[in-house]
């Protein structure tokens, strides 16, 4: 795997983007901010990667991205075998897929720029707000008696592969757990459901938009506690920043953004804009934690 220099990153946007308001008056073609992208994106990204490329094509007018929300395996199908060169995921590329890319003479370049959390869920009436680990594990898995049922997105999904590999690599097969189409969906059946447990991702709840929002405020987030934690065993933690940059909600998955295209143009842009200052203060702002934290400037004034 190759990863892209941070410091070449955020060098290239402050180069590319500081005057990104300053459309030229002639045609451009595809480059680092002007062309137009076919992007993968996995589907329980949709509200960060949505933002993001609002903001992108709002400084630069020229550039224009086509984002298509799959899910984790349609992604990966299609990013393996077809013409589309830039992709959005929860992880990095295996060894077996990065050799298919190197063999087509198309190099991965990765870079991670968010950490999402997965959040728990129950109905707001449910006085069941607190979990381990270890029950989630044993919850998944059929060791343990429960009569909620769970729920979560579509079963080709990136959650879903994280939830069997957080169960220890075994299919999710139990009676009571159900898979639905979306984020949305979850957030909508647990709201009316005061048995049920959803999981999502965490930036689906914060700031909804107002197609579920009704539903998402009728939802609480469940605290999470690590026994295994070195730290924090003897704590329950809800997902949030904080939580988050100090390591103590244990549930948290990274985002990133691989581009095989071979050249420096509108996918690298993307990537960049991502990295920057300005990409990492939208990632801030929506609740998730951005790889690196954006630096806040005080200005002091003597009198």
């Amino acid at each position: 795997m190759i990863d892209l220099n941070r410091f070449f990153l955020i060098g290239l946007a402050f180069l590319f983007f500081g005057c990104g308001q300053k459309k030229n008056t002639r045609e451009l073609q595809e480059g680092f901010a002007a062309g137009r992208i076919t992007v993968l994106a996995d589907a329980s990204f949709e509200p960060i990667v949505a933002e993001e490329e609002y903001v992108f094509e709002s400084l630069f007018p020229d550039a224009k991205l086509d984002i298509r929300y799959l899910t984790e395996n349609e992604l990966l199908s299609s990013f393996l075998n077809d013409s589309i060169r830039v992709a959005i995921m929860s992880r990095e590329l295996k060894a077996n897929e990065v050799k298919i890319l190197n063999d087509r003479k198309l190099p991965p370049i990765v870079n991670r720029f968010a950490i999402d959390a997965v959040a728990l869920i129950v109905n707001a009436a449910s006085a069941d707000t607190l979990i381990t680990v270890r029950e989630i594990k044993k919850m998944l898995t059929g060791k343990t008696k429960t009569d909620k049922n769970i729920v979560f997105d579509n079963p080709n999904s990136s959650l879903v592969r994280y939830l069997k590999e957080l169960a220890g690599n075994v299919d999710l097969k139990q009676k009571n757990i159900y898979a639905l189409k979306s984020n949305k969906e979850v957030i909508k059946y647990v709201s009316e459901h005061s048995d049920a447990i959803g999981i999502v991702g965490f930036s689906w709840l914060n700031d909804p938009d107002e197609d579920y929002a009704a539903y998402a405020n009728r939802v609480q987030i469940v605290a999470v506690k690590d026994e295994d934690s070195k730290q924090f065993a003897g704590e329950y933690f809800k997902p949030s920043q904080t939580s988050l940059v100090l390591h103590q909600y244990p549930l948290n998955r990274s985002l990133y953004i691989v581009n095989s295209s071979g050249k420096i143009a509108l996918g690298t842009g993307f990537a960049s804009f991502l990295a920057s200052d300005r990409g990492q203060r939208i990632i801030l702002k929506s609740g998730l934690l951005p790889d690196s934290i954006p630096r806040r400037e005080i200005s002091i004034k003597q009198e």
